[in-house]
């Protein structure tokens, strides 16, 4: 028995041998660029070819080699969509259909935060590694499907422009009932601006308001996609999807990397993991990735080493290396997020590349003052801000003090959803209570002596006696608004009253109307959404990119109670607004400041110039409660004597500022 096992071990190793000389002597071969020079499968480790692609599900206890996969066999793409248009389900039956994932292993699977189940939006990006077999008239072939499932929202944009840039074509999913959306016209420019072959999918054709045709009629007049390549399916029963993924394989071209040039990698995301610390999503452009190397990051250079490397298939499956085209995790030691730049390109140390174009750093268009709500837990929110922060290194994050709330944060976000998640995941997953400052944008002032300066604190923006603001500018969007023709007047009222400008007003059919607005973004932060909402019964649709600084005059609202400013109160208004806000600020406030043994007198102010008042009257104490008998001069006297001790507490005292006050003021536009 041992000499068999002797004679099996030294065939297998003499194999192996002939193997490792024909890669290395073979430059010629179809495959020679996956070969020269790169680490090989576990399972030529073992001495052994693995066979197992021949069937769409793998054996765990099979060895993944990918070096079967050359560029001319693999396909990227990302499936974008409107909200709730079905784009996680669709991306869990293809998971299933793959035998990639179980049959209801979990619905919306690449979701992994709770946030992200409950709005049904994307907000990190994740990947998958699918392994199909294709089978045409002439032969069955093995294919590698990389799904790269992009956030779905107008605030993660520069991360949606990085993930399809790792992506060959898209499958745009639109609602079989709901037609095109606003966030069907942004998704849909992302993927053409980044030259992505398109396969349109109307979903949920199950519905018994499903209109196919109608939505194939506003797919040709909006983007110029003939109705003969749209697909219809239901990711819920299954209904069309077994056309999918030939779809995928047919229509979308093979990555365009040069397998011989030297490693150019995308990294797409990346996430935080206490025992591996910080794994990467990573796309291979040019070249390959191993095990072991040494690589430098184009944005920070700073340099690691690939501790371990492999693909999502569908959780972590070291692998050992990536070839060109093919899409993974990485894992090299970074200890912190914020080294892991959304965008960045990764090459071997030693080596020059052309960094890949469109990186850029994080723009922090939503500002935010955040407190504990328990003013004495200010650890608590510190650690569970550093601990979220950990998964999310596009939030900004600076100590501030306030004079009303005391020590916390000034936190800057991508967008208003940026924020939003952000505080609910504070909530949700670290069970911390907050109290959030009204949300500001930062503004641009230019000073008489020349001199600019970004205002992202309107606390912080105090006036300067030397010298004065000459001009100001403030940041804008584009806005795409969706909505039933009946509601036209009511939205174009809203746009104006939020010094909204019309750029563009067409029909998309005979029942709905799409409107193109610039925006002040300072308009849009403030319960827009909400009455948008609203006053379309719930039927509009929106949704915004940044565009371009205008000038502007705004002006510093400060809110003052007996005379002293709340700096956490302090926002920035356009002068024509000034007064209508600060009356609302200070009926508000009003309504929420309970009375106390003193007079509150409540302002709001631009500059020394006072636009609102109220006033909170005190508390009488009746001093003259045991006073049964006596004359009238002991209780003059009595009451001259608690006169005397409110004015002493009015101009010493302070006052209390319940938390719904400061809920109150955000939704003061």
């Amino acid at each position: 028995m041992h000499k068999h096992s002797m004679g099996y071990l030294n065939r297998a190793s003499k194999a192996i041998q002939v193997v490792n000389r024909k890669y290395r002597l073979s430059p010629n071969h179809h495959h020679h660029c996956y070969r020269l020079g790169l680490p090989y499968s576990s399972s030529y480790e073992h001495g052994f070819c693995s066979n197992s692609r021949n069937s769409n599900r793998k054996d765990d206890n099979n060895a993944i080699d990918l070096s079967q996969y050359p560029t001319e066999k693999i396909r990227n793409f990302s499936i974008i969509a409107h909200v709730d248009h079905g784009k996680s389900t669709l991306a869990d039956r293809l998971l299933e259909l793959t035998g990639t994932i179980k049959r209801g292993l979990g619905a919306q699977y690449l979701d992994k935060l709770q946030v992200e189940k409950e709005r049904g939006i994307t907000v990190k990006a994740q990947t998958a590694t699918m392994f199909y077999n294709y089978k045409s008239k002439e032969s069955s072939t093995s294919y590698l499907l990389n799904l790269v499932d992009t956030p779905g929202h107008v605030d993660f944009s520069y991360e949606v422009s990085r993930s399809l840039a790792a992506c060959q074509g898209a499958l745009l999913v639109v609602d079989a009932a709901q037609g095109v959306q606003a966030q069907t016209v942004a998704n849909f420019y992302l993927a053409f601006e980044s030259n992505l072959s398109i396969i349109p999918i109307i979903n949920k054709i199950d519905q018994p308001t499903a209109d196919p045709d109608r939505v194939k009629s506003q797919l040709k007049s909006m983007f110029d996609l003939d109705p003969s390549d749209v697909l219809l399916t239901s990711a819920k029963t299954g209904q069309g999807l077994e056309h999918v993924i030939p779809a995928v394989i047919e229509r979308i071209p093979p990555p365009p990397g040069m397998c011989d040039s030297n490693l150019r990698m995308f990294l797409l995301d990346s996430y935080y993991d206490e025992y591996k610390g910080v794994i990467c999503h990573v796309a291979i452009v040019d070249g390959s990735l191993r095990k072991g190397e040494k690589i430098t990051s184009a944005a920070t250079g700073q340099s690691y080493e690939v501790l371990d490397v492999g693909i999502m298939h569908p959780e972590l499956r070291s692998t050992g290396f990536l070839l060109t085209g093919q899409v993974g995790y990485m894992v090299s030691g970074m200890r912190s997020t914020k080294e892991a730049r959304v965008g960045d390109t990764l090459f071997h140390n030693k080596t020059i590349v052309e960094p890949l174009p469109g990186f850029k750093a994080a723009k922090h268009m939503v500002f935010s003052g955040l407190y504990p709500a328990d003013g004495s837990d200010f650890e608590g929110l510190n650690n569970a801000i550093e601990r979220l922060t950990c998964n999310d290194a596009s939030v900004s994050v600076a100590r501030e003090s306030s004079t009303a709330l005391g020590l916390g944060f000034r936190c800057g976000f991508l967008g208003l959803l940026h924020m939003d998640v952000f505080h609910q995941r504070l909530e949700q997953e670290y069970g911390t209570h907050i109290i959030s400052t009204v949300p500001t944008v930062p503004y641009i002032f230019e000073y008489s002596d020349g001199s600019k300066v970004e205002v992202q604190n309107p606390g912080a923006f105090t006036a300067n006696p030397k010298i004065r603001v000459v001009a100001s500018w403030e940041p804008t969007v584009l806005a795409t608004i969706i909505i039933p023709s009946e509601y036209v007047g009511a939205v174009i009222t809203l746009c104006s009253e939020r010094r909204g400008e019309q750029l563009e007003y067409s029909f998309i059919d005979s029942q709905r109307a799409f409107m193109k607005y610039r925006l002040p973004l300072r308009e849009i932060v403030v319960d827009f959404y909400n009455e948008l909402k609203s006053i379309t019964s719930g039927y509009a649709s929106f949704d915004y990119e940044d565009s371009e600084y205008v000038a502007s005059d705004v002006v510093k609202l400060d809110v003052l109670l007996n005379g002293q400013p709340v700096d956490a109160m302090a926002t920035i208004v356009h002068s024509l607004k000034a007064q209508r806000v600060g009356r609302e600020l200070v009926d508000k406030l009003k309504k929420f400041i309970d009375r106390q043994m003193f007079e509150i007198t409540i302002q709001a102010a631009v500059g020394s110039k006072v636009i609102a008042r109220e006033t909170i009257s005190a508390l009488r104490k009746n001093v003259l409660a045991k006073c049964y008998v006596g004359d009238v001069t002991r209780k003059k006297k009595l009451l001259e004597k608690q006169k005397e001790g409110k004015k002493r507490m009015k101009r010493v005292g302070s006052v209390d500022i319940p938390q719904e006050a400061f809920h109150a003021i955000l939704k003061v536009g």
